[in-house]
């Protein structure tokens, strides 16, 4: 396929899954400027806008568009926000976050993924100047060096909220995470205030197991 031909697919996947369900059109544009097909493995590179997930390797995956569209909705990025990604993968979700104008902060548990994912960053950084930070670790931890963040967005599932991603939350701030057991969940959406943390529910969802100390065992 040629750079016109993912053009197409671009714009079919913003107008159709994105927007025609409600996706505002700031985050909207912002995964029409990132090329998704630079994100999935060679073969993949057809479906890479398909209405689906991806694998990526080593047991990972690509959320669907919408997916990805709809948890950064929720997390009501504005310029300048600092934001904890726990689960970088392919890199994707890290680039459109710092579209957004996020400073991003991202953790990836896979060796192997993170630094795939880095040639990708690397490679956007240099055309767009985004500020994308990586790193390889156990993400249930979070990244206590650079805590507090305005935001944390979650792309694995979790049996209850990891309390470092609570402790490292700012006053104000927002948590997006798929919470459950290891097959189905609810995508909850966590708000730090005055009085305490509420929750809200956002629907079902299925992600892969979030490992780690604060998740669940690699067993």
């Amino acid at each position: 396929m040629n750079s016109s031909d993912f053009k197409e697919q671009t714009d079919n996947m913003v107008k159709r899954q994105l927007k025609a369900r409600g996706i505002s059109a700031e985050t909207a544009e912002a995964f029409r400027k990132v090329s998704r097909e630079n994100f999935v493995p060679d073969e993949s590179r057809e479906f890479a806008y398909s209405d689906s997930p991806l694998d990526i390797g080593y047991g990972q995956t690509i959320s669907q568009p919408y997916i990805v569209a709809e948890m950064i909705d929720r997390l009501r990025v504005k310029e300048g926000c600092k934001v904890l990604e726990i689960g970088a993968g392919s890199g994707y979700q890290s680039v459109i976050l710092a579209e957004l104008g996020a400073r991003v902060y991202a953790v990836e548990i896979v060796p192997e993924l993170a630094e795939e994912a880095q040639m990708r960053i690397t490679d956007c950084q240099n055309q767009l100047g985004l500020d994308i930070n990586l790193r390889v670790g156990d993400g249930t931890a979070g990244w206590p060096e650079e805590a507090p963040f305005d935001r944390i967005i979650v792309a694995a599932a979790a049996p209850s909220v990891p309390e470092p991603f609570l402790s490292q939350l700012k006053e104000g701030g927002r948590i997006v995470i798929p919470v459950g057991n290891r097959l189905l969940q609810e995508l909850k959406v966590i708000i730090k205030t005055e009085e305490g943390v509420r929750a809200l529910n956002a629907g079902g969802c299925r992600f892969v197991p979030l490992i780690g100390e604060y998740g669940w065992s690699g067993k």
